[in-house]
């Protein structure tokens, strides 16, 4: 469902290939209320009907907009005026050291595997990470680093 807003945050975020449905949920809630649209691109790991929508507690899936997309091809075709940035616990780049702008997509992988080693090699230059200073520590939750970049973006452009 798409849900017209009057405010846009003019960032994106797009998952690929999302597959823990309360991880989605919570993106799109962290969507909803700073207008951004959410992109779900790929294979889904989860049912996206009303029924599964309504078991998996995604709360506010009517009121984010959400467009799909068959692969990363068709999301570029897509937001054909957006710079895309690649998150990744591999990146050498730190988030906070980045200027974000508007239009930015910003793309985030699998819970379990993360974004295509191809796409963040041929992006390099476009790669970024969340610093974890504890090693033993593999990855954060999908939605709190969506949420952690998300509003870094937005202060920085000033949407806030």
């Amino acid at each position: 469902m798409i849900v017209e807003s009057k405010t846009n945050s003019r960032l994106h975020v797009a998952l690929i290939e999302p597959e823990i449905p309360p991880n989605t949920g919570n993106i799109a809630r962290l969507c909803a209320a700073t207008y951004t649209p959410l992109h779900l691109v790929g294979k889904l790991g989860f049912r996206v009907d009303e029924k599964a929508v309504r078991r998996a507690g995604l709360d506010y899936w009517d009121v984010v907009e959400i467009n799909y997309h068959r692969d990363i091809e068709a999301l570029y075709q897509f937001l054909t005026e957006c710079r895309f940035l690649y998150f990744s616990t591999k990146a050498e780049r730190i988030y906070t050291d980045f200027q974000y702008q508007l239009e930015d997509c910003l793309m985030f992988g699998r819970e379990t595997r993360g974004l295509p080693e191809e796409l963040l090699k041929t992006n390099w230059d476009r790669c970024l990470r969340i610093p974890m200073p504890n090693p033993s520590v593999r990855s954060l939750n999908l939605a709190t680093s969506v949420g952690i970049v998300l509003y870094e973006a937005l202060r920085q452009i000033e949407s806030i």
